[in-house]
């Protein structure tokens, strides 16, 4: 199991190069050269931000994408959201039901509190932050 996907990855790290480049637009061709991503597998996580919200659009001639939103509102928590549903490390399901013991389990209150803390600390890192420790350890 993998916490983070490729997709998610790819868009953290897209809306980082993306974060520091402020309101210029970036082609999806210079952003993928400059990421060394696949082209269309970076464009069709784009259009995914787009949609969201995350991002906007210009079309044509000089066309790219910017962002739509402040950076240090954007969290990794989000990101997983949007590309890799729901964070939820188990459903407490047994032979396709709810689990039958499961407001006394033992193990389903730990995992939640796991849950809990773990989407708190995915929250908690932003765009802004990321691109901001890429600048401390350039400087280093």
């Amino acid at each position: 199991m993998k916490l983070i996907t490729k997709n998610t990855d790819y868009a953290i790290r897209a809306l980082g190069c993306i974060a520091k480049s402020k309101d210029t637009i970036i082609t999806v061709s210079g952003l993928a050269e400059s990421l060394d991503m696949p082209q269309s597998f970076l464009r069709k996580i784009l259009q995914r931000l787009n949609a969201k919200g995350i991002l906007k659009s210009s079309k044509g001639k000089g066309g790219g994408f910017a962002l739509n939103i402040n950076p240090a509102k954007i969290s990794v928590l989000q990101l997983v959201e949007i590309f890799q549903g729901e964070f939820k490390l188990s459903e407490h399901v047994f032979k396709g039901k709810i689990c039958p013991v499961i407001k006394i389990c033992y193990f389903k209150s730990r995992l939640d509190m796991i849950e809990k803390d773990v989407k708190k600390q995915l929250h908690l890192i932003t765009i802004k932050k990321i691109t901001n420790q890429d600048n401390l350890q350039r400087k280093k």
